[in-house]
């Protein structure tokens, strides 16, 4: 079997309201998605994160995959390996799509789901996280703010069925304490999490954690920026404090070890470069004694179908997941099943997606208008 051609298109879909964190306001995602073809009828589809600037990149290094087995990735990743080392997350991102769709054929070529060839289910459904934003509490002032978030937060997890909970953080330090603490005290049993995108500075985060401990809080993700900066915190706060700002390659993660910086990775297909990757990185953690989660990029039904593949097979993998699927006004797929505030696994050949060519076409035409989207 032989890569006979490689499509490569870019959508932008919108959110269901708008996304905030400590630097940005998302109301959509762009998405860049391929399309393998072998000269056996074969199709795979692979989705990534960001559009143009990382198409251009797929583009450019695509030629190298034309007449070659889509089983011989290990190659292809081995001539590529420094696509990221020039292009940084854009690399990743684009080695990761070419990446993704090529696993799809292998699994259809064989009949078998993509979970099955990474060694099996662990498990069937994957709980993901209810991710809280200020912008979920529009109008609300400064005072009225924590609890109002704590209301929202609480129908969420009510109408939802979610066991964990996140809070995009803000460089107001203060206030995000003062949500948590409402966030705890409205959702005493679930798992609660603040990820501020390392926002505040170390002497904050050592004494915004500080008053956080009380709270039980599953962790703390990149209060501060930097290796360094994380291992001053965790020296004086004693919440686990998880990443996926400083240990971003595997680069990163001898000194994240050796100066205990961090008690959880949160990997991502799209910004490790690969199924493969994800898997060595679980390994890497799971030798280390540190824990695993995923990070999440905007996934629609395509991506989110390889970090269920993933997780499904990856036992270190045990948390809820971070996850805007549910935040998706729409797909490019026939939708994947959430119900309880998990995700199930799909099971069919390669990815189990069947992608909707129609709504692909329909919301590549968005992007042609109107570009990508930046916020």
């Amino acid at each position: 079997m032989k890569i006979t051609d490689i499509d490569v298109q870019v959508v932008n879909l919108p959110l269901t309201n708008p996304f905030t964190s400590s630097f940005e306001t998302k109301t959509g995602e762009t998405r860049t998605v391929v399309r393998l073809r072998t000269d056996e009828g074969v199709e795979g589809w692979g989705e990534t994160m960001w559009g143009r600037p990382v198409a251009a990149i797929i583009r450019s290094i695509a030629d190298d995959l034309i007449g070659t087995s889509p089983f011989a990735l290990e190659r292809f990743h081995r001539k590529q390996h420094m696509v990221p080392f020039f292009y940084g997350y854009l690399g990743y991102a684009a080695i990761a799509a070419l990446d993704v769709a090529c696993w799809d054929v292998m699994g259809k070529a064989t009949g078998q789901s993509v979970t099955d060839l990474l060694g099996g289910p662990v498990r069937d459904e994957v709980p993901i996280t209810a991710l809280i934003t200020r912008a979920d509490a529009p109008g609300a002032d400064a005072g009225r703010l924590p609890g109002a978030l704590a209301e929202h937060a609480a129908r969420v997890v009510a109408e939802g069925g979610f066991q964990a909970v996140k809070l995009k953080g803000t460089r107001d330090v203060e206030g995000d304490v003062a949500i948590v603490r409402a966030l705890r005290g409205a959702l005493p049993g679930v798992n609660l999490r603040i990820d501020p995108n390392a926002a505040w500075s170390v002497p904050d985060a050592v004494r915004a954690g500080i008053a956080l401990e009380e709270l039980d809080l599953e962790y703390l993700e990149d209060p501060c920026l930097g290796i360094e900066g994380m291992s001053q915190v965790a020296a004086k706060v004693r919440i686990p404090l998880c990443t996926n700002m400083c240990v971003v390659r595997f680069e990163d993660f001898a000194p994240a070890v050796r100066l205990n910086a961090v008690d959880v990775v949160h990997g991502d297909v799209y910004k490790w470069g690969g199924i493969a990757a994800t898997k060595a990185l679980a390994a890497h953690c799971e030798t280390f004694g540190l824990g695993m989660n995923l990070h999440s990029g905007g996934e629609l039904g395509i991506a989110t179908a390889a970090h269920l593949a993933v997780v499904s097979s990856t036992p270190v993998l045990s948390r809820a997941i971070d996850s805007m699927y549910y935040l998706h006004a729409d797909d490019i797929i026939e939708p994947l099943h959430l119900e309880a505030g998990r995700l199930r696994v799909p099971t069919g050949p390669g990815l189990g997606v069947r992608v909707d060519e129609e709504k692909l076409r329909y919301f590549a035409a968005v992007n042609e208008r109107e570009g990508d989207l930046t916020g």
